[in-house]
């Protein structure tokens, strides 16, 4: 994330469920970019610390919100990519029905209630958008999750890539959404792409 630019100096978080009720996160007010294992911290589902001689990250709340949320959900990446963040300042969602990759793999990316950083109202504001796959978190940056760490980034990725297709369409204009027949066709193929994604077992 660091090398990507998703993150600058000691901004953003990442945490990984490792168990039931363990989940190890980044620490507060450390670049990602030097960042060593020995940094990890292992908290339990309530944040309080297990393992680590640092404390972790000061939005570790909104992180246990989703966990305690999505149970099918392994890691949550929060970061401060620029154009998605312009998009989560200037309050405007990530919603329009442009292409079939995003529409299946990313879905709708909402913009959340303003809350301070580093308290409850953070994860509250996040409630009600927890069963999607992220969210913009007004004024501050973006948030994803998804059952593993890799597949987390790539949402993050995904998302960053969105908001600059949206800034093209919006300087080219007249960016066409995809009708409603289309879109039931494209949702309709969603079990044929899954299958390719895996392991070919024949």
């Amino acid at each position: 994330m660091y090398d990507r630019g998703y993150v600058v100096s000691n901004d953003g978080n990442i945490s990984v469920k490792v168990s039931e009720n363990e989940i190890i996160i980044t620490p507060s007010g450390v670049s990602k970019g030097r960042m060593t294992p020995d940094m990890m911290v292992k908290v339990d589902g309530n944040g309080n610390i297990l393992e680590g001689n640092r404390y972790p990250s000061s939005e570790m709340k909104m992180h246990l919100a989703v966990y305690r949320e999505r149970p099918d959900i392994y890691s949550v990446i929060h970061a401060h990519p620029p154009v998605s963040t312009a998009f989560a300042v200037c309050r405007k969602p990530l919603d329009r029905m442009y292409m079939p990759e995003t529409v299946l793999n990313l879905g709708p990316i909402p913009v959340t209630e303003y809350a301070l950083p580093s308290t409850q109202a953070v994860p509250d504001s996040l409630k009600p958008f927890v069963h999607g796959n992220g969210a913009l978190i007004a004024n501050h940056g973006v948030i994803v999750w998804a059952r593993d760490l890799w597949g987390a980034f790539h949402r993050m990725e995904t998302v960053e890539h969105t908001a600059r297709i949206y800034i093209n369409v919006k300087m080219i204009g007249n960016g066409w959404e995809l009708s409603e027949k289309e879109l039931e066709e494209l949702y309709h193929l969603s079990g044929y792409y899954k299958k390719l994604a895996g392991e070919r077992r024949e």
